[in-house]
């Protein structure tokens, strides 16, 4: 007798969200280095669903305040930015606004360490 493998089937349903949104202030050089980033005053993370709004966000951001794209994943919805403290603090302060109150997002409030 053959026993059947139990199926499991997942399905991917995305809110409309920003899961995180986070400031790094003053990292460590090993970090930057393995994130492969140069120079960094700050780095800003975001992680947003539908992942494709990391777009949006990323251009926000760009347009906002003098930050670079450190990384952006418009297949996972995560986007990492680099900048002055000042600069990813108000760029991430916008996308957050930009989305929750233009776009109907849900955003938790903005973290940092």
């Amino acid at each position: 007798m053959v026993q059947e493998k139990p199926r499991v089937v997942q399905e991917y349903v995305p809110g409309k969200q920003v899961t995180l949104a986070h400031l790094i202030a003053n990292p460590k050089k090993e970090l930057c280095e393995k994130l492969g980033i140069v120079d960094a005053g700050a780095i800003g993370i975001l992680t947003i669903t539908p992942c494709e709004a990391a777009i949006i966000a990323a251009d926000a951001a760009t347009k906002t305040a003098a930050v670079q794209i450190g990384f952006m994943d418009r297949f996972t919805g995560s986007v990492v930015i680099t900048g002055t403290v000042s600069a990813v603090e108000a760029a991430l302060r916008q996308v957050i606004v930009l989305l929750a109150d233009g776009l109907g997002f849900s955003a938790p409030k903005l973290t940092r360490s």
